[in-house]
């Protein structure tokens, strides 16, 4: 009976080992995709939100499925993005989601968050402290692998562009929702690259704030 109950003890502490290190993904919604502000008075509205007032309200889960999809979702068939994408490849610049209950990553085939922690490093990333304030920043990360058979050079090109025209997508979505949005180059690299826990040669772009 006593070695029954220690193996009993034993299968519970286990249990709640593992419940505890458990990641929970998440599912978005359904991005809008027709009505709302038209294209014209998004880029008349385009701005980068001043970093002093940058404001501290929330994000839905529909303002944020919106902005992700906008930035690199599907939008025609099974290889059709909101961004070009060099030589028809699939998005070889990941979006990490960092937010007050853990960092994730897009998904763009499912529209979902994956996460990858539970800690809210806003606060550490960037060269800036009101970095902290923002609901969410979105970290812009190559793919190596999806890039693996390019000259470096090359696939750093393509990245950049790739980010540009991510980075577009979103301050257009955010000013036809009125968001606040603001671009940060001046990042902490090797933190974000410990934080996100990336291969040695994989180093982040730059990220953008995303605030209401």
């Amino acid at each position: 009976m006593l070695c029954i109950i220690r193996k009993l003890v034993v299968i519970c502490f286990v249990s709640l080992f593992a419940i505890s290190f458990c990641y929970a993904d998440i599912s978005l919604p359904t991005p809008q995709t027709k009505d709302g502000m038209s294209l014209f008075e998004s880029l008349k509205k385009r701005a980068s939100t001043p970093g002093g007032g940058f404001p501290v309200g929330k994000i839905s889960d529909d303002e944020l499925s919106n902005v992700l999809w906008a930035a690199s979702g599907l939008n025609r068939g099974k290889t059709g993005w909101t961004i070009p994408m060099a030589n028809g490849r699939s998005p070889y610049v990941r979006i990490y989601v960092a937010g007050e209950k853990g960092v994730y990553i897009y998904e763009w085939e499912g529209h979902y968050l994956r996460e990858i922690s539970d800690k809210d490093i806003r606060g550490d990333i960037a060269m800036q402290a009101f970095t902290k304030r923002a609901a969410y920043s979105l970290i812009f990360v190559p793919d190596t692998k999806a890039l693996a058979d390019l000259p470096p050079d090359q696939a750093n090109n393509f990245s950049q562009i790739a980010v540009g025209a991510m980075s577009q997508n979103i301050y257009l979505v955010a000013a036809a929702s009125k968001l606040s949005v603001r671009y940060i180059h001046s990042i902490k690299p090797e933190i974000i690259a410990q934080e996100l826990k990336l291969p040695e040669n994989s180093q982040p772009i730059g990220l953008i704030l995303l605030g209401k």
